[in-house]
């Protein structure tokens, strides 16, 4: 009888090992410390719930509220509480249905935060509407929508308002209520009573340049446009002997760039204006002068935007925004976001994609608010193609 063959050896096959999946993008930087490693990145939180793509982001004086305006004709309106917490998408506790047609455009607080400005385009023209958010009364803020204040029709003669801006300054005549400012496509710059809506006068006819934004001082005294040149026209905001509001004024010229101008900001203190300009530099200005016996702005100090292109030209700043207590400047270029030192220009930090698509707007909290155990100055950044809010805390401005 012939023995058995033995029997195959069994082959042992061994599992691929799996690959870890990369890094987001939003989450790496190309900054490096001192001993030349790389820096952890200064990104803390996202806010979900959006469904289409953002407009439009804004904090409200305070710092715990925060507004959205989204593609899908809704402004949201978020209570952040502690910002590293994963349920944010929980903290939306108002939202606001602008009529059929309408996508809002630009978002504000204005009372102080009691009430939120939203600007939008329709067929007939540019609107703006105000929504008191009814915070302070209700104990069930789902129980309903915010409360319908007021419309304003053919605002900024009917140009799309590509901003609004408001100001935590208040005054007594004016009902101890601030104002804010809304700036269209056109030339036009019209400024606004906080609290009722009334029309309380504009730029018309001072300012013949398409702008690209516009901006209110804190103390409610300047406004300044960024428009197609390489100048920035300042204006006064001219208060009779009751403080109502006489007259808007050109107070100021900021000449010196040698391209146009594409964003400004005010410092908290309301005596600096930061400007960024397509020929490469940020340009810091002194504008606590004697304009009115001929005294011209100062400039404080000039840098060159640290980012070149594939051929070596330096690229520019499309939108920038100082912290609240006036060291740090962020900006953005595209996907880029760089925090900067303010009075030497110096980078602090550097989110190569900060965000997958360009970046649209930025925003600082006015206050230091909640991460974590302690209270830190917080930025909002919005993409045009992304649905969410990312949050980022500042870096070590020293």
């Amino acid at each position: 009888m012939r023995p058995l063959p033995d029997p195959p050896e069994e082959k042992t096959v061994k599992p691929k090992p799996k690959k870890n999946p990369p890094p987001p993008p939003s989450n790496t930087t190309t900054n490096k410390d001192k001993t030349g490693s790389p820096q952890r990145s200064l990104f803390v939180n996202e806010l979900m719930g959006h469904k289409k793509p953002i407009t439009a982001v804004c904090f409200s004086p305070d710092g715990q509220k925060l507004a959205t305006g989204c593609e899908d004709g809704v402004v949201r309106l978020f209570k952040l509480g502690d910002i590293l917490t994963r349920s944010n998408k929980l903290c939306r506790f108002k939202i606001i249905s602008l009529p059929t047609g309408g996508v809002p455009t630009a978002v504000a607080f204005s009372d102080r935060g009691s009430s939120v400005v939203a600007a939008a385009q329709h067929g007939y023209g540019s609107c703006l509407y105000i929504y008191d958010d009814g915070n302070s009364v209700k104990k069930h803020p789902f129980e309903k929508p915010p409360d319908f204040k007021w419309l304003q029709t053919e605002a900024n003669e009917t140009k799309a308002i590509v901003c609004l801006a408001g100001t935590s300054a208040r005054y007594d005549a004016a009902g101890g209520s601030p104002f804010f400012v809304s700036c269209s496509k056109s030339s036009d710059i019209s400024l606004w009573h906080g609290k009722t809506g009334k029309f309380l006068g504009n730029t018309s006819g001072a300012n013949q340049l398409t702008n690209n934004m516009a901006a209110i001082s804190p103390s409610g005294r300047f406004i300044a446009a960024a428009a197609c040149s390489a100048d920035v026209k300042v204006w006064e905001i001219v208060r009779a002997e009751d403080g109502t509001i006489k007259e808007i004024t050109g107070a100021m010229e900021l000449k010196g760039h040698t391209s146009d101008v594409t964003w400004l900001c005010f410092s908290p203190n309301s005596e600096r204006i930061i400007t960024a300009s397509k020929d490469g530099t940020v340009r810091i200005w002194n504008i606590n002068v004697r304009y009115d016996f001929f005294e011209n702005p100062k400039i404080l100090n000039v840098f060159p935007v640290p980012l070149l292109d594939s051929k070596g030209t330096t690229l520019h700043y499309e939108h920038l925004d100082i912290s609240p207590d006036g060291k740090i400047l962020a900006a953005t270029h595209c996907t880029r976001l760089q925090w900067l030192c303010v009075e030497t220009g110096k980078v602090l930090s550097t989110e190569d994609r900060a965000h997958f698509q360009n970046i649209t707007a930025i925003a600082w909290a006015p206050k230091k608010i909640s991460v974590g155990r302690k209270c830190k100055m917080v930025l909002a950044t919005v993409s045009a193609e992304e649905k969410k809010v990312k949050f980022w805390v500042a870096p070590d401005s020293s």
